[in-house]
């Protein structure tokens, strides 16, 4: 299976990376036969990819990766590189391949002291493969500082290095940086689009496929998970049910509390599932003694105390995503409030609760359905900015009651 099947909905940049990936192979065969380098190249050294969650940025960057790195036999014969089966392409998307680095952040941010990392890995030569390539999923979360640092290495680039940048739009990343790469823009796929991934790829019955990619949107990471997970449809449901619970400032306050409670109960499965082992992991390497009674060695606090704010910051991050996900079902749930109140015609995404959706949209008007959903943008935008979890939801609910 070619390395782009996964890539749903993208023709236009499906084919530009095509191009590229069949020129970036001339250009390594040129280089290595000795032959003259082709004056004209539609490949270069830094990549941009934007678009909406869900709409498969790091999926393209790691297709393109795979295709740059494939050592079919039938490239020779005029084959398409990214043919998904050689072992270039195999070790590129499962993420094992030597010269290829995918990196992703559990973290609010990503530091100077990671990107230089990474930067001192841009400047070696391929070891096994034909390009050295970084994947960064999470440009978007670089800090200042680290943005600088990556500035210097894709203005210098090494001549066998290829940075892949992913993020949600332009002005997400330095203007220094993007006016460097060649940019990429993806676009929400279709409903239909995602619900034949579904069940082509994961198995998934068409009904169920249809109605977790229907409720997303479009979004394929949130769709597989709906459709695959019968928690996350629990969640989900209790989540639209807040809309019909806050007639009152007694279950205002008491939905956004279950709603922060839900998202600390998300982050504290997380670190159940991955502090422990890590924290483990990191006392047998310091050589410490079995158990967590065990005295450490000298010298050793300052690198368990790293481990534990690493770890606080990842649980912020897991209750910032599940209370993010959260709003974000709230904004479909009044979209489809709207569409029907201005008789557009739009598909509901939420049809399975579409007499709770006609009530408030019969009690209320188009303009008191603007004003929630400014007030969950609103919340979204606390969050970012570090507001407390409970005060900035308790704001929302209380503005969705008022409309």
């Amino acid at each position: 299976m070619p390395v782009w099947d996964d890539l749903v909905g993208q023709g236009r940049v499906q084919a530009q990376l095509a191009a590229a990936a069949r020129d970036a192979d001339s250009l390594v065969t040129a280089i290595s036969d000795g032959t003259p380098v082709p004056a004209a190249s539609k490949m270069t050294h830094a990549w941009l990819f934007t678009g909406p969650p869900g709409s498969g940025r790091a999926t393209a960057a790691r297709a393109f990766a795979a295709a740059l790195q494939c050592v079919s036999p039938d490239r020779a014969l005029g084959g398409e590189p990214g043919c998904g089966f050689c072992d270039g392409c195999h070790t590129t998307v499962i993420g094992t391949h030597a010269d290829v680095e995918i990196v992703r952040t559990d973290l609010l941010s990503i530091g100077v002291k990671e990107t230089r990392s990474l930067v001192r890995r841009a400047q070696l030569s391929p070891a096994v493969g034909r390009w050295q390539v970084i994947v960064l999923e999470d440009a978007d979360r670089l800090t200042e500082g680290a943005g600088n640092v990556l500035l210097k290495a894709v203005e210098e680039p090494a001549p066998r290095t290829v940075w892949l940048l992913c993020a949600p739009s332009l002005e997400d990343v330095l203007p220094t940086i993007r006016s460097r790469c060649r940019h990429l823009t993806l676009r929400t796929p279709s409903v239909e689009a995602v619900a034949d991934l579904l069940v082509r790829r994961d198995g998934v019955e068409p009904e169920a496929a249809a109605a977790a990619s229907r409720a997303t949107q479009g979004h394929i990471g949130r769709a597989r998970r709906l459709a695959t997970d019968a928690a996350a449809r629990s969640r989900r449901t209790a989540v639209l049910r807040l809309p019909l619970r806050v007639d009152d400032v007694g279950g205002c306050l008491k939905a956004a509390q279950e709603l922060v409670d839900a998202a600390a109960e998300d982050a504290k499965q997380v670190a159940e599932e991955v502090d422990g082992k890590e924290t483990e992991e990191l006392r047998a390497a310091l050589g410490a003694g079995a158990g967590a009674g065990s005295r450490m060695p000298r010298g050793t606090a300052g690198v368990m105390k790293e481990l534990e704010d690493r770890q606080k910051r990842r649980r912020t991050r897991t209750q910032r995503d599940s209370l993010d996900l959260a709003l974000t079902d709230l904004t479909g749930f009044y979209r489809d409030v709207l569409a029907l109140q201005l008789g557009s015609g739009l598909a509901i995404a939420n049809e399975e609760i579409r007499p709770d959706l006609d009530r408030i949209a019969r009690a209320s008007g188009p303009e008191r359905t603007l004003r929630r959903i400014e007030a969950i943008i609103a919340c979204r935008t606390a969050l970012d900015r570090n507001v407390a979890p409970l005060l900035a939801v308790e704001a929302m609910t209380m503005a969705l009651r008022a409309g």
